[in-house]
């Protein structure tokens, strides 16, 4: 029998089959991107509730499946499924209440009677969610729980899964994501809060990004005035790729790994370098306009901006957290990293441009925690009963950024800083003016300690297969379309189609590429508007719709 451990990310779902009887990772599978259209955990909230919940569910459950069905194996040989991730992430998959996340006010919550959901761990069968496209008769899925209403199984993983728990000196833990959940430590007291930092701090969302992924750059050095780049290998182990002059591109010493764009981690590193060399002069401005890494591969001002609102983000609410605890920022003892972007990026570097505190005395570094938590459920090196009663023992607070003043003001300051050409000296005076502590001076020799050296410390006998084709197609009746085309030629995805069937103009949507509610210039666009965005409908009930013929009963 075999049982499956699965994150759903915000940025993309990573899944392993495991074999019960060995207790062995036999197959790893990750995808590129979250198979809802948008880039952060709001536009998914968004779409969910524009769209409809049922549709949202329907093409998260698709790409799932589409991950089961590449391990191939029988799926009645399939007994339990633990799943992690955030509380909006958990609840899209389970189909379940999301309003009561995507509104602050408790007033609006009451009216709606969503003001008390309850995020308990719950054990279901697989076939309430995947009866349409796959047998999974014989398997239970497991939820984790929720530590408060949102403070979810995501925040969770990443306290049991450190030693996070035990500090008596003040702690702050991070899981670097696009949405990046973090929660500090002082004493008995516990505050979790989360920055929407957006796809960049994942690769994502810039010209060259992706996620951590075969091929991608992870890190820079410096070698005499050239950059050395390492690159992610068919392991995901770090290897030392080609040697470039940054400002022409020039390969000055080919490697025999060749690089296919720029993860989150790679990103800070350059940024970090950039600055260091002069080639960022003030960000997010590039002496050269732009920094070469390969064979189309390179960085912009534009680049630089998206990343800058991530980080700025990031290091705003680890402020505002630290702020609000009660402690000096030079009280902060340690630092935890984790997630894809906290195993790989190198912390000194991270240190320098602000996504990890440069005042801590210690800095240490975890992989995925949300996917070995997953994972310890599915082999019951945690049992369900203990999370349970640890979630309940936590006693959190949970800072809403979107509501703190504090929050505000400080990256008020991270944008200017970022996107506008700001000085850090004037980033100091805009402190002092709005009443908040000065940045203390950076810790000149801090312990850094990796504890993980890969995002995923267990991968099978195999590489770790890439899933792309996630998407889905989406429908919308264009009434009274004209067919002139301005919603095809004006998506920055190509993503819409107008197609006549049967005499009906339908618009298609890709999902994979699809931007979703944050952009939809296709619909103003529109001269007679015909779209809107809303009555939007699965193509077809899953595009699992042919199963395999042991899906209808037997394995062949």
């Amino acid at each position: 029998m075999y049982g499956i451990a699965l994150d759903v990310g915000t940025s993309g779902f990573r899944a392993q089959l495991i074999d019960l009887e060995t207790k062995e990772v036999i197959k790893t599978s990750m995808t590129m991107k979250h198979p809802l259209p948008g880039g952060n955990v709001t536009d998914h909230l968004d779409f969910a509730i524009s769209i409809g919940e049922d549709v949202a569910h329907g093409v998260i459950i698709d790409a799932v499946g589409k991950m089961i069905e590449g391990f191939d194996v029988d799926p009645l040989q399939i007994s339990k499924i633990a799943v992690c991730g955030n509380p909006i992430q958990l609840s899209l998959f389970q189909n379940s209440e999301i309003r009561d996340l995507a509104y602050v006010g408790r007033n609006m919550r009451k009216r709606l009677g969503i003001d008390n959901i309850q995020r308990d761990a719950r054990i279901f069968k697989a076939t309430d969610i995947f009866h349409r496209i796959l047998n999974l008769e014989n398997c239970l899925i497991i939820i984790p729980p929720a530590i408060e209403h949102e403070i979810g199984a995501d925040a969770l993983a990443m306290m049991v899964e450190t030693d996070f728990l035990e500090q008596e000196e003040p702690t702050l833990v991070t899981d670097y994501g696009t949405n990046a959940e973090m929660a500090i430590k002082v004493g008995h007291r516990i505050i979790t809060g989360s920055a929407a930092a957006g796809p960049a701090i994942e690769g994502q969302g810039i010209s060259c990004g992706m996620l951590a992924a075969p091929g991608a750059i992870t890190d820079v050095d410096l070698e005499d005035k050239f950059w050395r780049i390492y690159v992610l290998n068919e392991n995901m182990d770090v290897e030392k790729g080609h040697l470039i002059d940054p400002i022409s591109g020039t390969i000055i010493e080919r490697s025999g790994i060749v690089p296919v764009g720029v993860t989150g981690t790679g990103l800070i590193s350059i940024l970090s370098l950039a600055i260091d060399t002069g080639l960022i002069t003030s960000p997010p401005r590039l002496k050269y306009g732009r920094i070469e890494l390969g064979e189309g591969i390179e960085i912009s001002e534009e680049d630089i901006i998206e990343a800058g609102k991530a980080i700025g983000a990031i290091r705003a609410a680890q402020l505002t957290l630290i702020h609000e605890s009660g402690i000096a920022y030079e009280n902060l003892e340690t630092m935890y990293m984790s997630g894809a972007s906290g195993t790989y990026v190198n912390p000194a570097k991270a240190r320098k441009i602000g996504s990890c505190p440069d005042f801590t005395k210690r800095t240490v570094q975890f992989g995925n925690t949300s996917l070995s938590l997953a994972r310890d459920i599915v082999l019951e090196n945690v049992k369900l009963d203990v999370l349970i009663e640890l979630a309940g023992n936590i006693k959190a607070d949970h800072l809403m950024m979107a509501t703190s003043e504090t929050f505000k003001k400080l990256y008020a300051c991270e944008l200017g800083y970022w996107t506008e050409g700001m000085s850090m000296e004037m980033y100091r005076k805009l402190l002092k003016m709005s009443k908040l502590p000065e940045l203390p001076a950076p810790i000149a020799d801090p312990v850094l300690e990796k504890r993980a050296t890969e995002d995923i410390s267990e991968t099978g006998t195999g590489r770790v297969e890439v899933i792309d084709d996630i998407g889905i197609t989406l429908e919308e009746l264009a009434v009274g379309c004209i067919m002139c085309h301005k919603c095809e030629n004006e998506c920055p995805e190509n993503a819409i189609s107008i197609k006549n069937v049967d005499g009906s103009f339908i618009a298609e949507y890709n999902t994979l590429k699809c931007l979703g509610t944050a952009c939809k210039r296709c619909v103003s666009v529109c001269p007679i508007h015909a779209l809107d965005y809303k009555e939007i409908k699965l193509m077809h009930d899953y595009s699992l719709s042919v199963l395999p013929t042991w899906a209808a009963g037997g394995f062949q």
